[in-house]
């Protein structure tokens, strides 16, 4: 009789933990979101003078941007001419990306972060769209934001349409190029620096 009086008791105390344990996740979960919520500030912008990774991504005082609507090759990426020969387009894409910029200052309009913890970004320099000019020369692919002007580059074969290529993207997974995974440290340190 005694046992059979306990075992309702420890059941309750069971649930009670374990609801107590779900609740308590919960909390955790709302007060990081809450906490990513308090140092995203990207929702600006970023202005200054900026370092060139490859032909879609800048860094501005310390932050990473990764230029919104194109995708251009990759660094070691190469494409193909008219006449069947290889060139290196993502070289190549990264260097226009420096002449268009200069030494002008950039500016970025945030549009959040993606899943590496870059800012997204659409970014100008000298009054031109960042963007807008990568696909318009032909070194860049657009992702829907400025398909008119890959149509024109296209047409007048431009850059990479002048002969033949793999997509950014396709070359990433052939080659196992694959973004970095995201850092966490990384990205909280940098909003805390700011």
């Amino acid at each position: 009789m005694v046992g059979e009086r306990l075992a309702p008791s420890r059941n309750l105390r069971s649930r009670r933990g374990g609801l107590l344990q779900f609740l308590m996740v919960v909390a955790i979960l709302a007060g990081g979101a809450v906490l990513v919520a308090l140092l995203d500030r990207s929702g600006g912008g970023l202005a200054g003078q900026a370092h060139v990774s490859d032909g879609d991504t800048i860094s501005i005082n310390g932050q990473r941007v990764r230029i919104v609507g194109i995708d251009a090759p990759e660094l070691d990426q190469t494409c193909t001419d008219k006449a069947g020969s290889a060139w290196r387009c993502g070289r190549e894409a990264r260097e226009h990306l420096v002449a268009l910029i200069g030494k002008a200052p950039v500016t970025c309009a945030s549009e959040g972060r993606d899943k590496y913890g870059r800012v997204l970004g659409r970014c100008e320099a000298g009054g031109a769209d960042l963007g807008a000019a990568m696909i318009e020369a032909g070194f860049a692919v657009s992702y829907d934001d400025y398909k008119v002007r890959e149509t024109l580059a296209r047409i007048d074969r431009r850059g990479i349409w002048a002969g033949s290529f793999e997509t950014p993207q396709k070359w990433r997974k052939d080659k196992g190029a694959e973004e970095p995974a995201f850092d966490l440290r990384g990205w909280l340190l940098s909003w805390l620096g700011n």
